[in-house]
């Protein structure tokens, strides 16, 4: 059970506790994540009760594309006594089935850009649930799947609160993966861009030390820090990006979901980059090429995590 409790601050009664509930029906919850999903979830909607044939004769309560590019379905649940987390893996399976049908879906919803940059190792289950069993929070952790278990509340009628209470991020398996690692030291042809493991192998030894310090400052913001690999860079996330970090021979590009505005900038150190095209997500971005750099990134670091 979840133990978050939510007050309202007055000067005329002090405080007072908002009593929490969850939704009537399975649907109202439903329709309010799809409505607001890129806003709640940093995921782009696709589609709504998606069937899956005639084999699998089931609906995929939600579909959609995260800011990185990879699938996601989410199941939702009112009650934690519902067996969420079996259908989803259910779906995931299907999904991971029938790749070239979800492509075409991505392609008639968001263009061909994103169809053509699906990032099928990130693909994720979100299970959203008024609450979760001991059971489900250890038995994701047993199933080397992408899983993200999700609290809801509501409170008075216009609140509405998501906790992560649990989450499994696997590394990708996949045969294409395992030959870009295996072949990192091998000259990359002409015109196609470097994974950031073949950027790593060829980055000086001051960069790949900065490297491992900076990924080692994100993960310590909190205990809800997701790191997800992809094939360009690095994603920082909780429920939704909070950082992006790319790498380059001669320095490490960290990209932060803050708007520009509201930083001053320093000149070869940040940047406003919403009209520049880039890997990762985030419209401000930091070049860190020392150790110094870094220490001047973490307040920014910081406000970017916790408003993300």
């Amino acid at each position: 059970m979840s133990d978050i409790q939510l007050f309202r601050l007055n000067t005329t009664n002090g405080a007072c506790e908002l009593p929490s509930r969850a939704v009537a029906v399975e649907k109202q919850l439903q329709s309010l994540i799809e409505a607001q999903m890129e806003t709640f979830l940093g995921v782009r909607f696709l589609a709504t009760e998606y069937a899956t044939g005639k084999t699998h004769k089931g609906r995929i309560d939600s579909l959609g594309l995260d800011e990185n590019g990879c699938p996601v379905i989410i199941e939702y649940k009112r009650h934690s006594n519902e067996n969420v987390i079996n259908q989803g893996l259910f779906y995931l399976d299907w999904l991971l089935d029938h790749q070239a049908e979800f492509r075409w879906l991505v392609m008639e919803k968001l263009g061909k850009e994103a169809a053509e940059q699906i990032e099928w190792s990130g693909t994720r289950l979100l299970c959203i649930a008024a609450d979760f069993t001991r059971y489900d929070q250890h038995a994701v952790q047993l199933i080397q799947r992408n899983i993200e278990l999700i609290r809801y509340k509501l409170f008075a009628d216009d609140l509405l609160l998501l906790e992560l209470v649990n989450v499994v991020s696997v590394a990708d398996t996949s045969a294409a993966a395992k030959s870009i690692e295996s072949g990192a030291d091998k000259p990359t042809p002409a015109g196609r861009d470097k994974t950031w493991q073949e950027q790593l192998s060829q980055a000086t030894l001051e960069i790949s030390v900065l490297f491992e310090q900076t990924t080692s400052y994100l993960q310590s913001l909190g205990d809800d820090v997701q790191e997800k690999p992809l094939k360009f860079y690095l994603a920082f996330r909780r429920l939704k990006n909070f950082a992006s970090l790319v790498v380059q021979s001669k320095r490490l590009q960290l990209y932060l979901k803050l708007n520009p505005d509201s930083v001053e900038f320093v000149e070869g150190f940040s940047r406003d980059v919403r009209a520049i095209g880039h890997w990762g997500t985030g419209d401000l971005e930091l070049s860190l090429r020392t150790q110094a750099d870094l220490e001047r990134a973490k307040v920014l670091i910081e406000r970017s995590y916790q408003e993300n």
